[in-house]
């Protein structure tokens, strides 16, 4: 195969159905394919993970296993059960850096066991507009210095661990109000607050030596008025890439895109035209395979990428230094670059950091629950990022706690509360919401709830921006597996 083709395959990053690799993915990674995205529909067990990242590697010893791992509310490992590991906002509530290196360091440990070496986390971005639905607490939080501290701190145990951090979503993906799964998301910050604000966490990264940077389907007119920063020189090439003494980060390790086939992109350039400009704009590596997760696809965008160099659309040189970009991470991942430091186990790490991330308001002195609780979830729908399929809430780890515990779930749709009353009959209420603030029929549920029954317990688990509520308001700063048991700990008094 020509040196063309073989490039136009090393920068995809495509993603795959099944549990195993199918027969077309390990032929294309014969043919020059590098790099293989995992999601959670690829895994049900470390175990089977193991296996399969085995499978990949004895087609490409050295092939980028990549996967989008933040802990917390976005879990791929653990996307069945809830995470072991609190998300970054609860790291950044308790704001120990040790604690996020450690997290992330463990993280990476089980990553690395499993196979993998690539890690789209972790979010670097600085939440300054709480509405935003599709960061929250994804984010350290709202603080430029904090987010970079701990951004820092991530980047540093996980790489420690072996495995390539990648932070994003640069150039900052916090003060939006739109979903770019869904639609191109805007920033109106003047350049004077991109360079103080957003742009902070992603010097910090660069910094630490990160391997790698995914870049944001957002339009940032101060930078360039026409173009998405996943598509634009201006974004790429002049700030990220350029030298920090002329106002650029001077980054020189991998660029990757965020999902072409996220709307902001693929409903109005498609992802042939959009996967070329991306690499011309300076990305080294494509991100596709959240939706569409076929060879076609490999296919079309490996055929839009060759057919642009010789129309002259794309320069030679550009797409071989993007190649060239692959393969030097492929060399630190598989070498001297990723040995491993530091590599004993620390498996309760996660939960300790959740349990420091528990900030709990009482109105009066507490009794614990010692019987059986009603658990009443209220439940907005889930962005495309942390998806509906991982489990979240206080009810399972409450009912091994308190047995007879029993849950019901209430969406946008219930009609008032006195379906919870009838459900909760004499039981304690324990009312479960996220992002509340975000959500008028969620907060209107809750006032009803605490006036008809002042002794409920709410537990907040996305950003805790709404007023303390409750006999005992509980403040879990995220969703995973973990922080559920920390405030089911609280509740039952254990």
């Amino acid at each position: 195969m020509d040196t063309l083709t073989r490039d136009a395959l090393t920068v995809l990053q495509p993603g795959f159905t099944g549990t195993t690799a199918p027969d077309w993915l390990l032929r294309r990674l014969g043919e020059g394919l590098a790099s293989v995205g995992l999601f959670g529909r690829n895994i049900a067990s470390p175990e089977q993970l193991a296996a399969l990242t085995a499978q990949l590697r004895a087609e490409r010893a050295d092939v980028l296993v990549a996967i989008d791992e933040e802990g917390g509310d976005v879990t791929r490992l653990e996307v069945r059960t809830g995470s072991s590991f609190p998300g970054n906002l609860a790291l950044g509530a308790v704001d120990d850096i040790r604690l996020t290196r450690a997290v992330a360091h463990e993280l990476g440990r089980r990553l690395a066991a499993c196979g993998v070496n690539l890690n789209w986390a972790p979010s670097a971005d600085v939440n300054s507009d709480p509405d935003n639905p599709v960061i929250g607490v994804r984010s350290f939080g709202a603080d430029p210095a904090l987010v970079a501290r701990h951004t820092a701190a991530y980047i540093e145990g996980m790489q420690a661990a072996g495995v390539a951090a990648c932070a994003k979503h640069f150039p900052g993906h916090g003060d939006t109000a739109v979903d770019s799964h869904h639609d191109m998301p805007r920033i109106d910050a003047d350049l004077t607050t991109l360079y103080a604000r957003e742009l902070v966490p992603f010097r910090a990264a660069v910094a630490a030596g990160t391997k790698a940077v995914m870049s944001a389907h957002i339009l940032l007119p101060a930078l360039d008025a026409a173009l998405p920063a996943t598509l634009s020189p201006a974004a790429l090439h002049g700030l990220l890439r350029g030298p920090a003494t002329e106002g650029g980060l001077g980054f020189d390790g991998l660029i990757v895109t965020d999902g072409m086939e996220m709307r902001a992109i693929s409903g109005t350039y498609g992802i042939e035209r959009g996967s070329v400009m991306a690499i011309a704009a300076g990305a080294d590596a494509i991100c596709v395979g959240g939706g569409l997760a076929d060879e076609d696809t490999v296919l079309r965008l490996r055929d839009a990428l060759v057919l642009a160099v010789r129309s002259g659309e794309l320069p030679e040189e550009r797409l071989a230094d993007a190649a060239a970009r692959v393969r030097a991470l492929a060399r630190w991942t598989s070498g001297a670059g990723a040995e491993q430091e530091g590599t004993g186990s620390a498996p309760g790490v996660g939960l300790t950091a959740a349990r420091r991330a528990v900030r709990v308001t009482a109105t009066g002195p507490y009794e614990p629950i010692t019987g059986p609780a009603y658990v009443a979830a209220f439940t907005p729908v889930a962005n495309i990022a942390v998806g509906d399929e991982t489990p979240w809430g206080v009810a399972a780890e409450l009912a091994r706690l308190l047995p007879g515990t029993e849950t019901g779930t209430y969406g946008r749709d219930a009609a008032g509360i006195e379906e919870v009353l009838r459900a909760a009959g004499g039981r304690r209420i324990v009312a479960v919401v996220r992002d509340a603030h975000r959500h008028p029929w969620m907060a209107e549920a809750l006032s009803a709830l605490v006036a008809a029954r002042p002794e409920t317990i709410v537990v907040e688990m996305g950003l805790n921006q709404g007023p303390a509520r409750g006999a005992l308001h509980i403040a879990t700063h995220g969703a995973a597996r973990v922080c559920g048991l920390a405030a089911a700990e609280i509740i039952a008094g254990v």
